[in-house]
Parts: structure tokens; sequence; C-alpha cells
């Protein structure tokens, strides 16, 4: 049997050199192609037909759960793993309800990379115990979830980036919105988690552990 044909989008050299060598290691996997932004990895999805994508949640040029969406309309079969620098907590049942296959922190055991491929190609999903449990959380009745479960997906990717003290100029430039959009987001993260300032909610991510292992590019 061929090797299963992958696609890793990430924006990091460093970490599609390392996967590539992994999967290089084995028989069943081959690094036919790499993105190193989201605009890339659409158009590479929409160029050929890959067994199964890892893609980096955070990447320039695209929002990183909208990707998801948008691959899932492009091939609504493709396997997508998603490979992050964010513990589960930030953005596993996210990017799970944006139509991921997997989830797999980039600090987590890389023993899990393989089996969790096997696992995406043979047409399943990989979801880690961690994440079983906020899946379980996430389906709670209304009214248990903890406050930034309420935000929209862009919201958090704002409040994600506010609470590591990313300046909302960088962040609208980060994530291609005007200074105006993202100020209206941060006013209605606050809102949403009825909070006063940028400190309130810096505090929050703290008692939450919502700022473990956040990338600082």
């Amino acid at each position: 049997m061929s090797a299963w044909e992958v696609l890793v989008a990430d924006d990091h050299a460093i970490i599609r050199d390392g996967l590539r060598n992994i999967l290089a290691d084995t028989s069943d996997f081959v690094v036919a192609g790499e993105a190193s932004n989201g605009n890339a990895a659409l158009a590479a999805v929409r160029e050929r037909n890959w067994d199964v994508v890892i893609l980096d949640i955070s990447m320039p040029g695209r929002n990183g759960l909208e990707l998801i969406k948008l691959i899932r309309q492009e091939r609504a079969r493709l396997p997508i793993l998603i490979f992050s620098m964010h513990q589960e907590e930030q953005y596993a049942v996210r990017a799970l309800r944006a139509g991921a296959s997997g989830y797999l922190s980039k600090e987590g055991d890389m023993d899990l990379l393989l089996p969790a491929l096997r696992k995406l190609v043979g047409g399943g999903r990989y979801i880690s115990p961690k994440a079983a449990e906020l899946l379980a959380m996430d389906v709670a009745p209304q009214g248990l979830g903890l406050p930034h479960a309420s935000l929209s997906d862009r919201e958090f990717e704002v409040f994600s980036r506010i609470v590591r003290g990313t300046s909302l100029t960088a962040i609208a430039q980060e994530l291609s919105l005007s200074i105006k959009t993202v100020s209206a987001h941060k006013s209605n993260i606050l809102h949403k988690m009825q909070m006063s300032t940028q400190v309130d909610l810096v505090r929050y991510a703290m008692e939450h552990q919502l700022l473990d292992d956040l990338p600082r590019d």
C-alpha cells in the first residue's frame, strides 16, 4: 500500500521540519506538501486530494477556526488534525466543533502523533481524555459553563491575545481586522464575561489556566 499523503500547515519552519522527519521514519505516511500560512493551506487543499492535514490553529492569513470551516467546505471528508501550542482548555472544543477530526497539543506526548494520524485516516477521530472531558462540560445544561465559553470563536481569538498583553493594534494586524472592530470585540468580551477591565480578563485567564502555553510570536 502506498503511504498516506500529508499536508503540514504551520507557520514555523522548525515544526514543519520536525513533522517531516518524524513521518519520514514511517512506512505509512509521507509529508507531500507544506504551507506556512492560512491562505496557502487553503490553496493547497483546493489543489489536490490529501489523505490528512496537520494544521496549526494560529497562523497568519486566516483565523484558525475559520480555516477549519473553510477546509470542511472544500473537502468534507478530509481528516484534519489540529497540532497546536494551545492546550486543550484554549481551543480543543472550539476546533472540534468547527470540524476538526482531532486535537493534539505540541506540548503533549509526541508518541501520540502517529496513533492519532492512523486513527484519522482510518475514519475515526482523535480526542484526548482531557478534550473528552471538556466536550462533556460543553454539552452540560446552559448556565453551568464558564464565562469564556459564551464567546464567539472570533471573540475568543481576540480574548486570547488581549490576556497575553497583545495591543489592539497588533491584534488587528494579526487577524486582518480594523482597530474599530477589535475594540468592538473587546467591549463585547467584557460585557459577555461581566467584567470591567482588561486586568479582570487577565486575572480570569490566570485563574482558569488559559494563559498556559499561549504562543508569544
